[in-house]
């Protein structure tokens, strides 16, 4: 870097797997957006639980695009070491605690047991989305990131 502070090697191995992961989540919206029910079925969802995300109301797109493209954009800006990366991975986890609460408050009636992984999975991703937020935050601080 133009000022001499080194890259670590954890960024590059910290932002691949945090890009492969929010890719997932990439996928996983994409799909859903263009795929809705019938890649739902072939993820294993019930009925009860297609119907339920179904029922979602509009605004919650909002916290849902924001978790899902935030986590993206901020796991590509830690790669390119730009400060963005910080707001990116905040936005990201401003979506994934708004949708945790409003799971939390419309829990899916019928998981089946093979599935009751799932339930678990928004909390398993908001701490992920804080981890990477903090994470960034401390490479900025570090002057990593530019």
């Amino acid at each position: 870097m133009a000022d001499g502070t080194k890259t670590p090697w954890h960024l590059w191995l910290v932002g691949v797997v945090s890009l492969l992961w929010n890719g997932f989540g990439g996928y996983d919206f994409f799909m859903s957006m263009t795929q809705g029910e019938v890649y739902w079925r072939a993820s294993g969802m019930t009925q009860g639980m297609i119907d339920h995300y179904n029922a979602m109301p509009t605004w919650m797109y909002v916290p849902w695009v924001l978790g899902v493209w935030g986590a993206v954009a901020g796991s590509i800006l830690l790669l390119l070491r730009m400060k963005w990366a910080v707001h990116a991975f905040a936005l990201s986890l401003f979506g994934a605690v708004v949708s945790l609460i409003y799971g939390l408050m419309h829990p899916i009636a019928d998981v089946p047991p093979a599935l009751a992984a799932m339930t678990y999975m928004p909390w398993v991703i908001a701490v992920i989305a804080a981890l990477l937020l903090w994470y960034a935050s401390a490479m900025g601080k570090r002057g990593v990131l530019r």
